[in-house]
């Protein structure tokens, strides 16, 4: 089989290999896929930057999802059939023309959806489907901030949310994001390049009033957002993409991390108002369960039409280097996946 391996830290251009591997053999409970695509994730780059905790020790094959065919079952594999297409999770190793993954890690999709289309159910929208289903209880009328709205996830959760009722802030860097976050729905679309979210939202009148906040960001981001929560609020943290504009340059590190200020259990039991992280890989691994509702769960929603994911541009994969630089520009809306 063909594989992208990362090799080195960097450059997207510099960091990959394609390398011919031994095909995997699926074992008690795992799928072998035949792979007609995968997507693209933030996480992604942050491990070819070498920032990335959970990323394995170089050389290592990196990604999460992956669009095919069920080309093997292990054993004890139930509900899946061989040629079925389907959409699956992967703990790394997505970079690969054939993937190995647990069966709970898998399921059926339609052959009408593209290979952007199905990736962004996978990572993005289970962890918006998450955030929103698992982590905190919203109801129409509530209010919520989404930042980095344009994205995956983000575009992911504002369909969520507005679903369910809720009025939505968005942030976004360019009035063509700002416009696309209209086309969502979103009530509110700020342009944090133009203005501090935090004074735009208060000037507004909802300084204390959100319900939620979904922060991919990290750094400062999590304080300001704790400020425009009202009680019984949280702040979900999924990510520390400021990690980027920070890598190379201590003072710029020491900073981001301090930004994140520390908290105390007091400040948050009188406050009424919580801080929560999520991380999809331990999800993974520890809530199988849990796992397993999400990824059933927006598989189901974008079947009725509630979920629409956007395709930001699809690449052959030997474009992988443009489509990671492409990502790493933040220039992208919606999701980025590679074909084979």
């Amino acid at each position: 089989m063909k594989a992208y391996t990362l090799v080195k830290n960097g450059k997207a251009e510099e960091a990959f290999k394609l390398e011919e591997k031994p095909t995997p053999t699926p074992g008690a409970g795992e799928v072998l896929i035949e792979s007609e695509g995968f997507g693209l994730n933030f996480a992604d780059v942050m491990a070819r930057l070498g920032i990335y905790k959970e990323c394995p020790p170089l050389p290592t094959v990196i990604g999460y999802e992956n669009v095919g065919k069920v080309k093997a079952l292990g054993e004890g594999v139930t509900g899946l059939e061989i040629g079925q297409r389907v959409l699956a999770f992967t703990r790394f190793g997505g970079y690969a023309d054939h993937i190995i993954t647990p069966d709970i890690a898998v399921t059926p999709i339609p052959e009408s959806l593209s290979i952007g289309e199905a990736t962004a159910l996978a990572t993005q929208y289970m962890t918006a489907y998450y955030a929103v289903e698992e982590c905190l209880s919203l109801f129409e009328g509530d209010q919520a901030l989404v930042h980095a709205a344009a994205g995956g996830v983000g575009t992911a959760l504002i369909q969520i949310l507005k679903h369910k009722g809720v009025t939505v802030f968005g942030t976004a860097g360019s009035e063509e994001k700002l416009g696309y976050l209209r086309s969502l729905g979103v009530d509110y679309p700020i342009n944090y390049r133009q203005v501090d979210y935090l004074e735009e939202i208060t000037k507004l009148g909802f300084q204390g009033k959100l319900d939620a906040t979904f922060n991919p960001i990290g750094g400062d981001y999590v304080k300001k957002d704790f400020a425009l929560l009202n009680s019984g609020g949280g702040v979900v943290i999924f990510g520390a993409s400021k990690m980027t504009e920070a890598r190379g340059n201590i003072f710029k590190m020491l900073k981001m991390v301090f930004g994140f200020g520390f908290w105390s259990p007091i400040k948050l039991v009188t406050s009424s108002r919580s801080l929560i992280g999520l991380n999809m890989l331990k999800i993974a691994d520890n809530k199988p369960k849990a796992f397993q509702r999400a990824l059933k769960g927006v598989v189901e929603m974008s079947n009725k039409a509630i979920l629409k994911p956007t395709v930001g541009k699809e690449f052959d994969h030997t474009q992988l280097a443009e489509a990671h630089a492409f990502l790493e520009s933040r220039q992208s809306i919606g999701k980025i996946a590679i074909k084979w």
